[in-house]
Protein backbone atom coordinates (compact mmCIF):
# COMPACT_ATOMS: atom_id res chain seq x y z
CA UNK A 1 0.00 0.00 0.00
CA UNK A 2 1.66 3.51 -0.79
CA UNK A 3 2.32 5.92 1.88
CA UNK A 4 -0.23 8.48 2.15
CA UNK A 5 0.97 11.74 0.98
CA UNK A 6 1.27 14.36 4.02
CA UNK A 7 -0.80 17.08 3.85
CA UNK A 8 1.23 20.34 2.95
CA UNK A 9 -1.88 23.22 3.57
CA UNK A 10 -2.05 25.00 6.88
CA UNK A 11 -5.45 24.40 8.71
CA UNK A 12 -3.78 27.50 10.85
CA UNK A 13 -1.58 30.37 10.69
CA UNK A 14 0.12 31.57 13.68
CA UNK A 15 2.89 34.79 13.36
CA UNK A 16 4.86 35.53 16.22
CA UNK A 17 6.31 39.19 16.55
CA UNK A 18 8.10 41.38 18.56
CA UNK A 19 11.10 43.60 19.12
CA UNK A 20 14.72 42.38 17.73
CA UNK A 21 16.20 40.50 20.22
CA UNK A 22 13.78 39.57 22.52
CA UNK A 23 13.89 35.79 22.26
CA UNK A 24 11.54 34.67 19.30
CA UNK A 25 13.69 32.60 17.50
CA UNK A 26 14.44 30.84 20.48
CA UNK A 27 11.10 30.53 21.72
CA UNK A 28 10.34 29.05 18.23
CA UNK A 29 13.46 26.61 18.60
CA UNK A 30 12.77 25.54 21.52
CA UNK A 31 9.21 24.59 20.61
CA UNK A 32 9.70 22.78 17.21
CA UNK A 33 13.26 21.36 18.00
CA UNK A 34 12.60 20.68 21.53
CA UNK A 35 16.21 22.78 22.26
CA UNK A 36 17.91 25.51 23.34
CA UNK A 37 20.94 26.87 20.93
CA UNK A 38 22.37 30.07 19.33
CA UNK A 39 21.02 31.99 16.68
CA UNK A 40 20.76 34.09 13.80
CA UNK A 41 19.03 37.28 13.33
CA UNK A 42 15.79 36.80 11.00
CA UNK A 43 15.49 38.71 7.83
CA UNK A 44 11.80 38.96 6.61
CA UNK A 45 10.48 36.04 8.68
CA UNK A 46 11.25 32.14 8.89
CA UNK A 47 8.48 29.72 8.19
CA UNK A 48 8.08 26.19 10.16
CA UNK A 49 4.72 23.56 9.42
CA UNK A 50 4.26 21.65 12.17
CA UNK A 51 1.71 19.22 12.74
CA UNK A 52 -0.94 19.02 15.97
CA UNK A 53 -3.08 16.30 15.70
CA UNK A 54 -5.04 16.11 12.42
CA UNK A 55 -4.25 19.69 11.67
CA UNK A 56 -1.28 21.44 10.57
CA UNK A 57 0.11 24.71 12.42
CA UNK A 58 2.19 27.14 10.21
CA UNK A 59 4.16 29.25 12.60
CA UNK A 60 6.15 32.19 11.05
CA UNK A 61 8.84 33.78 13.04
CA UNK A 62 9.15 37.48 12.37
CA UNK A 63 11.76 39.94 12.19
CA UNK A 64 11.95 42.59 14.83
CA UNK A 65 14.27 45.11 13.20
CA UNK A 66 11.55 48.42 12.61
CA UNK A 67 12.75 48.44 8.62
CA UNK A 68 11.09 45.07 8.36
CA UNK A 69 7.78 46.23 9.74
CA UNK A 70 6.55 46.37 6.41
CA UNK A 71 7.23 42.51 5.83
CA UNK A 72 5.54 41.96 8.99
CA UNK A 73 2.62 43.55 8.18
CA UNK A 74 2.52 41.48 4.96
CA UNK A 75 3.25 37.83 7.08
CA UNK A 76 -0.02 39.00 9.53
CA UNK A 77 -2.16 38.63 6.60
CA UNK A 78 -4.57 35.73 7.05
CA UNK A 79 -3.31 34.69 10.83
CA UNK A 80 -5.59 33.14 13.32
CA UNK A 81 -3.46 33.85 16.04
CA UNK A 82 -0.42 36.20 17.01
CA UNK A 83 2.47 35.61 19.63
CA UNK A 84 3.38 38.92 20.77
CA UNK A 85 6.74 38.73 22.52
CA UNK A 86 8.35 41.03 25.23
CA UNK A 87 11.43 40.86 27.38
CA UNK A 88 10.59 40.61 30.89
CA UNK A 89 13.82 42.08 32.06
CA UNK A 90 13.68 45.24 28.88
CA UNK A 91 10.60 47.21 30.08
CA UNK A 92 10.69 49.46 26.62
CA UNK A 93 10.13 46.01 25.04
CA UNK A 94 6.83 45.62 26.41
CA UNK A 95 5.78 49.70 25.59
CA UNK A 96 7.35 48.92 21.81
CA UNK A 97 4.73 45.55 21.76
CA UNK A 98 2.00 47.94 22.82
CA UNK A 99 2.92 50.75 20.14
CA UNK A 100 4.21 48.80 17.57
CA UNK A 101 3.38 45.21 17.25
CA UNK A 102 -0.26 44.97 18.62
CA UNK A 103 -1.52 47.82 16.20
CA UNK A 104 0.24 45.87 13.47
CA UNK A 105 -1.44 42.56 14.32
CA UNK A 106 -5.12 44.70 14.80
CA UNK A 107 -4.67 46.84 11.03
CA UNK A 108 -3.49 43.25 9.05
CA UNK A 109 -5.84 40.57 10.58
CA UNK A 110 -9.28 39.83 11.26
CA UNK A 111 -11.31 40.67 14.65
CA UNK A 112 -11.41 36.99 15.98
CA UNK A 113 -7.64 36.63 15.29
CA UNK A 114 -6.45 35.23 19.09
CA UNK A 115 -3.31 37.54 20.50
CA UNK A 116 -1.68 35.84 23.02
CA UNK A 117 1.11 38.32 24.95
CA UNK A 118 4.22 35.92 25.76
CA UNK A 119 6.75 37.54 28.25
CA UNK A 120 10.36 35.83 27.73
CA UNK A 121 13.72 35.39 29.61
CA UNK A 122 12.37 34.42 32.76
CA UNK A 123 15.47 32.65 33.32
CA UNK A 124 16.82 35.92 33.94
CA UNK A 125 14.58 38.27 35.57
CA UNK A 126 14.97 38.92 39.07
CA UNK A 127 12.23 39.36 41.15
CA UNK A 128 13.18 43.14 42.77
CA UNK A 129 13.59 44.23 38.78
CA UNK A 130 10.62 43.38 37.35
CA UNK A 131 9.11 46.67 35.81
CA UNK A 132 5.78 44.78 33.76
CA UNK A 133 3.70 43.30 36.84
CA UNK A 134 1.87 40.01 35.93
CA UNK A 135 -1.23 42.00 36.70
CA UNK A 136 -0.70 44.60 34.42
CA UNK A 137 0.44 42.24 32.05
CA UNK A 138 -2.83 39.74 32.17
CA UNK A 139 -5.30 43.15 32.06
CA UNK A 140 -3.90 44.26 28.83
CA UNK A 141 -3.84 41.10 27.32
CA UNK A 142 -7.62 40.89 27.78
CA UNK A 143 -8.20 44.56 26.45
CA UNK A 144 -6.62 43.56 23.08
CA UNK A 145 -8.92 40.61 22.94
CA UNK A 146 -12.56 41.81 22.99
CA UNK A 147 -13.75 39.29 21.25
CA UNK A 148 -12.64 35.96 22.72
CA UNK A 149 -14.97 34.46 24.66
CA UNK A 150 -12.64 33.83 28.08
CA UNK A 151 -15.28 31.39 29.59
CA UNK A 152 -14.01 28.28 26.68
CA UNK A 153 -10.12 29.67 27.42
CA UNK A 154 -9.79 29.36 31.35
CA UNK A 155 -6.67 31.00 31.31
CA UNK A 156 -5.71 34.97 30.42
CA UNK A 157 -3.98 35.08 27.03
CA UNK A 158 -0.47 36.00 28.54
CA UNK A 159 2.24 33.80 29.11
CA UNK A 160 5.90 34.42 31.30
CA UNK A 161 8.43 31.78 29.44
CA UNK A 162 11.89 30.61 29.51
CA UNK A 163 12.94 29.19 26.48
CA UNK A 164 16.50 28.32 28.27
CA UNK A 165 14.73 26.49 30.65
CA UNK A 166 11.55 25.19 28.25
CA UNK A 167 9.44 27.07 30.82
CA UNK A 168 5.53 27.61 29.50
CA UNK A 169 6.87 27.19 25.61
CA UNK A 170 4.58 24.15 25.11
CA UNK A 171 2.06 25.33 26.66
CA UNK A 172 1.54 28.95 24.87
CA UNK A 173 1.29 26.50 21.68
CA UNK A 174 -1.07 24.37 23.10
CA UNK A 175 -3.67 27.46 24.28
CA UNK A 176 -3.58 28.76 20.75
CA UNK A 177 -4.35 25.25 19.43
CA UNK A 178 -6.80 24.27 21.56
CA UNK A 179 -8.98 28.04 21.66
CA UNK A 180 -8.25 28.10 17.56
CA UNK A 181 -8.62 24.12 16.75
CA UNK A 182 -11.58 22.21 17.25
CA UNK A 183 -10.78 18.45 19.12
CA UNK A 184 -13.13 16.34 20.79
CA UNK A 185 -12.10 15.17 24.63
CA UNK A 186 -10.98 11.72 23.76
CA UNK A 187 -8.47 13.99 20.75
CA UNK A 188 -7.26 15.92 23.86
CA UNK A 189 -6.66 13.57 26.23
CA UNK A 190 -4.64 11.64 23.51
CA UNK A 191 -2.45 14.63 22.55
CA UNK A 192 -1.69 14.82 25.89
CA UNK A 193 -0.49 11.69 26.57
CA UNK A 194 1.57 11.99 22.95
CA UNK A 195 5.33 12.63 23.80
CA UNK A 196 6.08 16.37 22.02
CA UNK A 197 7.35 15.89 18.79
CA UNK A 198 7.68 17.45 15.09
CA UNK A 199 6.42 16.17 12.28
CA UNK A 200 9.31 17.61 8.93
CA UNK A 201 6.61 19.08 6.99
CA UNK A 202 8.89 21.57 5.43
CA UNK A 203 10.70 24.55 6.31
CA UNK A 204 11.48 27.93 4.52
CA UNK A 205 13.09 31.19 5.29
CA UNK A 206 11.82 34.63 2.94
CA UNK A 207 16.07 35.46 3.16
CA UNK A 208 18.42 34.23 4.14
CA UNK A 209 19.36 35.22 7.69
CA UNK A 210 22.42 37.47 8.31
CA UNK A 211 25.17 35.14 10.83
CA UNK A 212 24.69 37.01 14.19
CA UNK A 213 24.90 35.76 17.52
CA UNK A 214 22.51 36.31 20.35
CA UNK A 215 18.76 35.19 20.70
CA UNK A 216 16.51 37.22 18.43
Amino acid sequence: MATPEIKKKADLKVIILGEYSVGKTCFVNRYIEGKFGKTEATIGAAFFLKQWGPYNVAVWDTAGDERFSGLSSFYCRNAGAAILAFDLCIENTFETLKSRFVPLVDQATEDNCLKVIVGTKLDLLEPSKRKVTVDEARKYSREINPNIEYAKLKHDPYFETSSLQGINVDEVFEYIFGHCLPLSDVERIKMKNKTRGTVDLGESTAMTPEKKGGCC
